[in-house]
């Protein structure tokens, strides 16, 4: 532990201005998703647009094609939020997956990152191509999710933002990790705030579990 704070303090000196910008973007996007504003999408397409040299430029290719894929999608997540009302908050109701489909999205987030992983292990100098992969196409699914507002996405968020923490502490990207420690608690609350809305949308009784 004496090692991470110690290189939090050294990233934190040797920091670019763009990469603060990337962190507070970061932040501002997963804020203003708890709070379901429209706004997030705006945040996310600069915070990616950072992130996409930053991860490129320490060889994690996979995340680097994710926050190509973040791009996109923040287009489409704004335009799914927007619907036809012009205003800032979003009208599109919070909706849930069954079980099953959690499990048929859950089995090809796995293939795919062992698929990818072991691509990239023999066939780049990727590092940690395994877990690369898995975050990658764990965050492509729950991005959708994000966008369709499924509740759930919270929850895969709170696995593959834990992964990522090792995963950037490993390439010393030590900002990054302790925004990744951000976002796990920023998803944990965010999980609570769109189930307590989900429950009084469809008239939940609030000890009743939700599928």
């Amino acid at each position: 532990m004496d090692a991470f704070y110690e290189g939090i303090i050294a990233a934190a000196q040797a920091m670019s201005i763009w990469e603060v910008v990337a962190v507070i973007l970061g932040i501002a996007y997963l804020v203003l998703a708890m709070r379901q504003s429209i706004l997030c999408w705006y945040a996310a397409f600069g915070s990616t647009a950072i992130f996409s040299w930053l991860f490129w430029d320490v060889s994690l290719v996979m995340e680097s094609g994710l926050n190509v894929y973040y791009l996109i999608m923040a287009i489409y997540g704004w335009s799914v939020w927007r619907g036809n009302k012009e205003k800032s908050e979003t009208n599109v109701a919070i909706k849930t997956w069954s079980l099953s489909r959690h499990a048929l999205v859950i089995s090809g987030v796995i293939l795919m990152s062992l698929a990818t992983g072991y691509g990239l292990e023999k066939n780049t100098s990727a590092a940690l191509p395994y877990l690369d992969s898995f975050t990658t196409w764990g965050a492509v699914i729950t991005t959708y999710m994000v966008a369709q507002k499924v509740l759930e996405n919270w929850l895969y968020w709170l696995v593959i933002d834990t992964v990522a923490i090792y995963l950037f502490i490993d390439r010393e990207l030590y900002l990054t990790a302790l925004l990744m420690v951000v976002y796990v608690v920023l998803a944990t609350i965010g999980w609570f705030m769109w189930l307590k809305e989900y429950r009084q949308q469809t008239e939940l009784p609030s000890n009743q579990a939700v599928v």
